[in-house]
């Protein structure tokens, strides 16, 4: 699959078949992740594999109420919990050094990309969720003291075939030339 095809083919999925995705499939995916930049190449990424039926129901009942990934969740047979060391990217000797102070989330979201666009590659969806109690699935994984949960991306084969997509904007709707208001 050549890039462009894969950027502009990828979709958020939330219905999955029954297929189960192998452990060689999640390396796959997770393989692409570790290859994302990051700041000072720090690689602050963590990522939670959850398999057990239990516990993705677990992870999955974080979710707020009427979370439109929430069957799509419970019927995959993998959820990705995607997590970040906090207090190291964007920071020299433990201080922020960027007007955001939670830089780890641009790491953590070309990590993520990465992850989304080579399960696509491979003929898997995954949508990122992210409208959840990230302290309640913190607990449920058992991540440490200085993480923090970011997202939850369940992976599977689609049930059904990717759809054109919803309209973009146009360039000319969002790319300036030297000072923002002049078009490029």
């Amino acid at each position: 699959m050549e890039l462009n095809d894969a950027i502009l083919g990828r979709r958020s999925v939330r219905k999955f078949t029954d297929y189960v995705v192998t452990d060689a499939e999640i390396r796959q995916i997770l393989e692409a992740a570790r290859w994302a930049p990051s700041w000072a190449n720090t690689q602050v990424w963590e990522f939670v594999v959850v398999r057990d039926k239990g516990l993705i129901e677990q992870v999955t009942g974080t979710y707020v109420d009427k979370n439109p990934a929430t069957k799509g969740s419970l019927a995959s047979s993998a959820l990705i919990v995607a997590c970040a060391k906090t207090g190291i990217s964007g920071c020299y000797g433990g201080h922020d050094v960027t007007k955001f102070p939670n830089w780890f989330m641009f790491d953590l979201g070309i990590a993520v990309q990465n992850l989304c666009l080579k399960a696509h590659e491979l003929g898997l969806g995954t949508v990122v969720v992210g409208l959840m109690d990230h302290d309640a699935c913190k607990k449920i994984i058992g991540l440490a003291d200085g993480f923090e949960v970011v997202a939850v991306l369940p992976v599977g084969k689609p049930a059904v075939k990717g759809s054109q997509g919803p309209p973009r904007k146009e360039l000319k709707d969002f790319v300036h030339l030297d000072t923002f208001g002049k078009p490029f």
